[in-house]
């Protein structure tokens, strides 16, 4: 990959400067995964940090026999830079969504070059703060109507990883269970609720080729409250 490229595909190497894009990916692994399967075990947190070049990945809690999605990732985003800083025992894991590419960048590598690159480091608290913002946004919408949070879901996965196309933003055909467990709503109320969204005509699911699209963006952001 050129670093032009990497630095364009993710908005975390924006800032950092040639040399910097460079030694990463000279140091980065690539992986590939298919659908299903584990990408990050428990065990592994905090050894390195890894980034989505394609497909879309989900972070669960696992307690015994069940596991409850906590957050989904796509194109473009990364994941794991807060376990290099905090060593705890985690009990999450990843999952690949659908078939799936990663670089990843071990810890001591990318702690390295955060104090290298005042840049690169900066650039990555600004994302950080970003993401405790949208915690607290999702915590402020605990009470909204199940429709409007799942709306909201849909708006933000359609903003961060959505690829234009002639039938509207275009996102993953996230299953309803974990769409659901995101969302913090019952999985029959998101099955309504994307039923009665597909009839407006503010969406539509394309099961075949796993892609959900998302046509009438503007009434979604509407629906969902966002500015």
């Amino acid at each position: 990959m050129l670093t032009e490229v990497f630095s364009e595909l993710f908005p975390l190497m924006s800032t950092a400067n040639p040399q910097t894009l460079e030694w990463l990916l000279n140091v980065a692994i690539e992986h590939e995964y298919p659908s299903g399967r584990a990408v990050v075990m428990e065990d592994a947190w905090g050894n390195a940090v890894y980034f989505v070049v394609s497909g879309w990945v989900k972070v669960r809690r696992t307690v015994g026999d069940d596991s409850v999605a906590l957050a989904i990732f796509g194109r473009g985003d990364f994941f794991g830079e807060m376990a290099i800083l905090d060593e705890s025992p985690r009990s999450t894991d990843v999952i690949a969504l659908s078939p799936v590419k990663l670089l990843s960048i071990s810890r001591e590598r990318f702690i390295q070059i955060l104090f290298k690159d005042p840049q690169l480091h900066h650039r990555m608290l600004q994302l950080m703060v970003r993401r405790l913002r949208q915690i607290n946004q999702r915590l402020q919408m605990r009470s909204s109507p199940p429709a409007v949070k799942l709306a909201h879901t849909l708006v933000t996965l359609g903003e961060s990883y959505g690829q234009e196309s002639d039938l509207g933003r275009e996102v993953f055909n996230i299953p309803f269970k974990d769409l659901a467990e995101v969302t913090e709503i019952g999985v029959e109320e998101t099955t309504k609720i994307m039923e009665k969204l597909h009839e407006k005509g503010w969406i539509k699911i394309d099961s075949a080729n796993n892609i959900t699209y998302l046509v009438n963006l503007k009434q979604l952001i509407n629906l969902a409250g966002k500015v």
